[in-house]
């Protein structure tokens, strides 16, 4: 099922986590907070969403390391329910696209809630003091793997790097529910 985030809550303080990663190691906010910027993704490895940005995903956390943005992904699904995105399906599908930033797993799904994610992909963007100022889409491609008409995450953290905050119009994320265990 389709979902759409909300509108981005300025200035919105990032929550901290410790979560492990599919490198053997676990991760805290403060490992992969930027000199600038901290983009927080949330992104499983099922979703058509995901799946077609995979590729600009990548492309733009590549771009956004010399701007300054450190970041992260988060696979929060009850991998039970959906074992496609289960442990090593997630390093299978890191290396497959070959992620420059650590992907953790949010087994308890604490950290999700915590961000108030509700789909993937969800994207919150930080600035240098943790205040989120920007929750919005990658680009209007949306499940189309094609190229978005305009970069809006990238955009937006670029800006963001730049200390000029994040834009006041912001497009909703949308994907697939985040799949919340059931007990």
């Amino acid at each position: 099922m389709a979902a759409q985030t909300p509108i981005c809550d300025f200035g919105w303080n990032a929550p901290d986590f410790d979560l492990p990663g599919i490198d053997g190691r676990n991760w805290t906010l403060a490992d992969v907070t930027g000199l600038r910027a901290t983009l927080v993704m949330f992104i499983c490895n099922h979703c058509p969403y995901v799946v077609a940005a995979a590729r600009k995903i990548v492309r733009d956390a590549v771009e956004l390391k010399d701007h300054g943005v450190g970041m992260v992904a988060i696979m929060p699904n009850d991998t039970e329910a959906y074992p496609a995105d289960d442990f090593p399906r997630m390093k299978t599908f890191a290396a497959d696209h070959q992620f420059p930033f650590p992907y953790l797993i949010d087994r308890s799904q604490e950290v999700a809630r915590a961000y108030g994610a509700v789909c993937t992909p969800d994207f919150f963007g930080f600035d240098d003091t943790g205040g989120l100022q920007y929750r919005g889409r990658l680009d209007d491609a949306r499940a189309e793997k094609r190229d978005g008409s305009r970069r809006d995450l990238f955009e937006a953290m670029k800006a963001i790097a730049a200390g000029l905050g994040g834009p006041q119009e912001q497009h909703a994320s949308m994907g697939c529910s985040i799949k919340w265990k059931t007990s």
